[in-house]
């Protein structure tokens, strides 16, 4: 593995100042590539066979099926560090343990640990590299269970299930964050089949600290209810009496738009921002913001130049084709008057959407850096701000960069 010294965005020298403008950054959607005990240091003894491990075996090669991938281990060739977890068989792919690499060697294959730059698994090197980059704190989504948790949805032994999810967030607070004096900043996940389990959930790790849970775009691609339903009405009242952040990351509803079925992956990683668009427009025709005024939303990795025109459009369908549409069946006052600072959005490469600043809502936007993904913009995230927005006043720029952020999970950092 080598370091890549393949810019991100404009060099330093070519900023003109703007660089030290960028304070340090307080990082809303990073991810973490789970140690290889997470589970097995914490199940009990009777489901270590069963729940997630890490197994050296080697390599496959995966089939892309919507936004997840069918694989299974090769016969013979190099090894890569496989989760198994009851039948289900899934590699660690160089794209998500990405830092480090040089572009052109960054394929779907398989990796094991040792080829993984120690920051993607290790919170003390984690600390460092965030230190490397001008980062102060950081969240981070996770990587094996999916980005909210769905892998566990699908387990078959349901007891299993839900002493994984409890595993992940005991481990989550007390171990990648528990010693990093506050700037790993704990992300939770929830047992997305029971919404009464969740509720605990959520409630039992907001007593330790915990201002942030992961949710799914949309639920009902994981064949789970609405928001529309009110299934969901007492996760978002205990989120809001909580002041607990409902997190949803781009994939997060496992289906993604997807183009003709011989286009190249790079359409889909380009429109993968829909499933934020239709959820976001569900949330805000839905109801949902209006009965939890208390309620706040952040859409990761989505970036932020849509959201204007979805603001746009949603007021003027729910207002002209009110007679046909039921839009205001769940939603008695215009769309957009329950976007200001309830919904937020973080981007990392939106340029457009900075220009846009005054539509989007400069309340409601904070930056990331996506390490240790393909799309970060480490170790020049600071530098890739700074070419961004830069040029913006200075009470701006420490808005977006971490003070947006900061009082968003209610943290002790100065703005």
């Amino acid at each position: 593995m080598t370091l890549t010294t393949t810019p991100t965005c404009s060099p330093a020298s070519d900023l003109d100042g703007t660089l030290d403008r960028i304070p340090l950054l307080v990082d809303v959607d990073a991810h973490v590539v789970e140690p290889a005990d997470v589970w097995s240091s914490r199940l009990p003894a009777r489901y270590r066979d069963a729940g997630p491990r890490i197994e050296l075996l080697p390599r496959g090669v995966p089939t892309l099926n919507g936004a997840a991938y069918i694989e299974a281990p090769g016969e013979d060739g190099p090894l890569a560090a496989w989760w198994h977890y009851e039948d289900h068989f899934a590699q660690i792919k160089r794209p998500i343990a990405a830092a480090g690499f040089h572009p052109d060697e960054i394929q779907m294959i398989g990796v094991t640990y040792d080829e993984m730059r120690p920051g993607c698994f290790d919170p003390v090197a984690r600390l460092a590299d965030m230190d490397l980059n001008g980062v102060e704190a950081q969240l981070c989504f996770p990587n094996y269970p999916r980005f909210c948790g769905q892998q566990f949805l699908w387990g078959k032994d349901r007891d299993l299930a839900l002493l994984c999810v409890r595993a992940y967030n005991d481990w989550m607070v007390e171990e990648w964050c528990g010693s990093s004096g506050g700037r790993l900043l704990p992300l939770c996940l929830i047992p997305l089949w029971d919404v009464a389990l969740a509720v605990d959930e959520v409630r039992r790790n907001a007593a330790r600290g915990v201002r942030a849970v992961a949710f799914s775009e949309l639920p009902a691609y994981l064949g789970l209810p609405s928001i529309f339903s009110g299934h969901w009405d007492p996760l978002f009242a205990a989120c809001a009496e909580t002041g607990t952040v409902l997190c949803m990351h781009i994939g997060s509803g496992t289906k993604t738009p997807q183009a003709s079925p011989d286009a190249p992956e790079a359409v889909g990683a380009i429109t993968i921002f829909g499933n934020s668009v239709m959820s976001m427009t569900e949330f805000l025709l839905s109801g949902v913001l209006h009965r939890f005024p208390a309620l706040h939303l952040l859409y990761a990795e989505a970036q932020i130049g849509w959201i204007p025109y979805v603001l746009e459009r949603s007021d003027d369908v729910w207002e002209t084709h009110r007679g046909w549409s039921h839009s205001k069946q769940y939603c008695p006052a215009p769309p957009s008057t329950y976007y200001p600072g309830r919904v937020h959005s973080c981007f990392f490469k939106d340029a457009i959407g900075v220009r846009m600043l005054d539509e989007v809502g400069l309340d409601n936007v904070m930056f990331e850096t996506d390490y240790p993904h393909q799309d970060s913009t480490w170790p020049r995230s600071r530098q890739a701000a700074a070419e961004q927005f830069g040029h913006l006043p200075q009470a701006q720029i420490d808005q977006i960069a971490r003070g947006n952020a900061i009082r968003l999970f209610g943290l002790p950092l100065t703005v």
